[in-house]
């Protein structure tokens, strides 16, 4: 039967066998296959049986599902690849050992550099930097080295006229009152 197993740090050793054709991964609960870590989406990817192969299809993750570090929205995992949600790698294991590369033949072309695998599980950075958004940034003439001034709050100051300019009305009724009282003696 083939299973996930988490290879991260402080993860490890968890396993998820895959005893259904489909298995959904994510953060919250209600998948399947929990992984209660804060770089994996709440519902990451899904790993679906097809006969004999693991198919991993991306469900519009944030930070990305790679599969031996190159990005995927769908593709098969074969047994002894690392499948990387966000910055939690796993791997897939079956009950037999994972196939040997078929030789290449005669013809073929002499291989390129060989890739260089992660020693590492890559850190990926969250959120976007005003440069990466369309545009470039700020348009030119947009200057911070300024200081902003606060806005003035008319609203208030029309409200502490007003009062003062009733306390003053108040301040004469009485005036003219006292006068009244005063004169009527």
């Amino acid at each position: 039967m083939a299973k996930l197993v988490i290879l991260t740090q402080g993860l490890t050793g968890r396993a998820h066998e895959l005893n259904v054709d489909r298995t959904t991964i994510g953060r919250v609960e209600d998948n399947l296959f929990q992984i209660a870590e804060s770089s994996v989406s709440s519902h990451h990817c899904e790993v679906l049986l097809r006969g004999s192969d693991v198919v991993i299809k991306d469900l519009n993750s944030t930070n990305g599902t790679f599969i031996n570090g190159e990005p995927i929205t769908e593709s098969v995992l074969k047994p002894g690849q690392t499948l990387r949600l966000g910055q939690v790698e796993l791997k897939l294991e079956t009950g037999t050992p994972a196939s040997a590369p078929a030789p290449a033949p005669a013809t073929a072309p002499a291989p390129g550099p060989a890739k260089r695998q992660a020693e590492a599980t890559m850190v990926i950075p969250r959120g976007v930097s005003l440069s990466d958004l369309e545009g470039g940034g700020r348009p030119p003439g947009f200057d911070t080295s300024k200081e902003f001034s606060k806005k003035r709050n008319r609203g208030g100051l029309y409200f502490w006229i007003g009062v003062g300019i009733v306390g003053i009305i108040i301040v004469v009724l009485l005036f003219v009152a006292l006068s009244l009282v005063k004169a009527g003696k």
